[in-house]
């Protein structure tokens, strides 16, 4: 997702495993437990498959999304991921919104998880 002029919304809803993050238009969001920190690894071919969740400005928090957890993070295209709970946020280029399909999916070296308001991976 990239914004044009305005901040990006993480927010809260109720998806297919319960209470998750998912961003204004109810894409999901996802983490990658390969990347350790804030710093993302996430670049070419995967960032294809995993788009990164993007900013303008600050992120916004709305529902029960943590604005204490929210952050940003510079890639090296000097684009500026949105971070949570110091994790860089992805969505799946293949979902539609409201779909959750590749919770604890291995891709790319590591497992893509669907975290929770408190950045907490869901089971």
């Amino acid at each position: 997702m990239t914004t044009t002029g305005e901040s990006t919304v993480v927010t809260t809803a109720n998806g297919p495993l319960g209470e998750m993050l998912f961003d204004r238009t109810d894409q999901a969001i996802y983490i990658f437990d390969r990347e350790v920190g804030t710093v993302p690894d996430c670049y070419g071919d995967c960032a294809v498959a995993w788009p990164p969740v993007l900013t303008v400005g600050a992120p916004v928090a709305a529902g029960d999304a943590d604005q204490g957890l929210l952050g940003t993070t510079a890639r090296t295209d000097g684009t500026i991921q949105v971070t949570y709970a110091g994790h860089p946020l992805y969505f799946y280029a293949d979902e539609d919104p409201g779909q959750v399909l590749c919770h604890r999916v291995e891709e790319f070296g590591g497992l893509w998880l669907a975290i929770d308001e408190a950045g907490v991976p869901l089971p």
